[in-house]
């Protein structure tokens, strides 16, 4: 059952609310035991939602499950973005994004797992567990928002998940658990209540099992919000009104094709021979900036990321210390040294390196400029085709005991084919496009210029429904 049909038996009373929900809460509750895919799962505040839904029977999606990643804010709910330091903050208030879904009838069930304010690929770097993997419990889900697509691949009922996305927090963990996740342009969804790991980066998207899903939820999510300033104002746009794909030329960025698995890539070029199918015209073409995305992004991120987490004191919220002995100074110190996970202090000191006077120039500015030629280097190529695509990881899911052996630049390397679009802040999205050899998700990159949601869109749903016919 998709998601219209599910809404539509909501609205006529052939299903109600809060039975749903109290099934799929004991699914979740017996899932987490297995799979760690939820911080918390809210059980009285969904029940309450679903009485409400009971009650109305109105909203685009009436009764249907949402979970949110951990740094999302959802009122009255733990919202700790992974980290310690976060421990018990239930905010007053919404993120923007929640209030939309919640505005059309929409259930927030639970709050997913993450890499510690989003930093890292594999969701390893979490104060709540380790998420693990639908297809092999011994393997990643990926990064950040790897709880999201752990519980959205999982899910046997109409569901949504939404992820937030710094240098590939979506398309990552939807590549290694075999779903469909979108990055939109940044500014088309408010970042409002959103606790932040870079402000010029972050941006929050839908995660589902499908196309038309993800899509119907952009409609409901996406669209300027007065409360947060870098949103953009622009005409409203129904996402599910996909193009014909035939006219579309797409290009192949060589440099997104190296050093990628023989598995990937074979299941990458058989999806381009279903859409050269369709009509779609293929044309090889060239970022020459790919080289410089992984220290452009990262010096700009942590940069960001320290700034942002300097208000972190537990003084107004979050888990706190005794505060008797010694001076704020000390107090400050002593509570990020031990509430902080490694990665977050590796990233910390780095970004705050990075910015230091005698440095600043050095690196933070220079990232900056490289950062610009990244986004010029991305706009001229989109004056010749109107999407690109490429494998959107270069390797299926790797175990958690490999994971444990890299160094952090190995780590770091691995969001090669992500961090560039980005830093660009166009729209993004994983589909999913058969298995590898072991039987675990492989999944491509359709990438377009700012706003052009649509057409991403159009390519997977495109190729979504030419596999159904293929398979039928």
């Amino acid at each position: 059952m998709n998601l219209k049909e599910y809404v539509k038996k909501i609205k006529n009373k052939e299903l109600n609310a809060v039975d749903e929900i109290q099934d799929v809460i004991k699914k979740c509750k017996e899932w987490n035991k297995e799979y760690n895919c939820f911080v918390t799962i809210c059980e009285e505040e969904a029940l309450k939602q679903a009485r409400k839904v009971d009650k109305e029977r109105k909203g685009k999606l009436a009764g249907v499950p949402v979970t949110v990643k951990d740094a999302i804010c959802v009122e009255n709910v733990q919202s700790s973005a992974g980290s310690k330091i976060l421990e018990g903050y239930k905010p007053p208030f919404d993120a923007t994004v929640i209030n939309r879904l919640k505005d059309e009838g929409a259930i927030i069930i639970g709050k997913t797992t993450q890499d510690e304010f989003g930093f890292g690929s594999y969701s390893i770097n979490s104060a709540y567990g380790v998420p693990k993997n639908p297809f092999d419990k011994s393997r990643a889900c990926g990064g950040s928002s790897g709880g999201c697509a752990c519980i959205t691949q999982l899910a046997d009922f109409p569901h949504i998940s939404i992820g937030e996305s710094t240098g590939g927090s979506i398309s990552c963990p939807s590549f290694f658990c075999g779903v469909y996740g979108l990055t939109p342009t940044y500014g088309l969804v408010s970042r409002y209540g959103l606790i932040d790991y870079a402000n010029s980066l972050d941006k929050i998207g839908p995660i589902a099992k499908s196309t038309r899903d993800v899509a119907e939820c952009l409609n409901i999510i996406a669209g300027f919000d007065e409360k947060e300033q870098t949103t953009l104002e622009t005409k409203k746009v129904d996402y599910t009104k996909f193009e014909n794909v035939k006219n579309y030329t797409i290009g192949l960025p060589k440099e997104y094709f190296q050093n990628v698995s023989p598995d990937v890539k074979a299941k990458v070029d058989e999806a381009i021979k279903v859409l050269k199918g369709l009509g779609v015209k293929f044309v090889n073409v060239s970022l020459k900036m790919t080289k410089y995305v992984i220290p452009a992004y990262y010096l700009a991120a942590v940069s960001e990321a320290s700034t942002n987490l300097a208000k972190l004191d537990s003084v107004r919220y979050g888990k706190g210390m005794d505060f008797t002995k010694g001076n704020y100074n000390d107090y400050y110190s002593k509570l990020r040294s031990k509430f902080f996970g490694t990665e977050a202090k590796r990233r910390i000191i780095l970004g705050t390196f990075a910015r230091m006077s005698g440095y600043r120039s050095q690196y933070y500015l220079k990232a900056m400029k490289v950062r610009t030629l990244i986004i010029e280097d991305f706009r001229k190529v989109f004056e010749k085709v109107d999407c690109l695509l490429s494998p959107t990881m270069m390797f299926t899911s790797p175990r958690l005991d490999e994971i444990e052996k890299l160094d952090p630049l190995q780590v770091y390397q691995s969001d090669l084919l992500t961090v560039g679009p980005n830093l660009a802040g166009i729209p993004m999205m994983n589909v999913p496009c058969g298995k590898d050899s072991k039987g675990l998700p492989v999944g491509f990159h359709v990438i377009a210029n700012h706003l052009g949601e649509i057409k991403v869109l159009s390519v997977s749903n495109a190729y979504e429904e030419a596999v159904k016919k293929i398979n039928d």
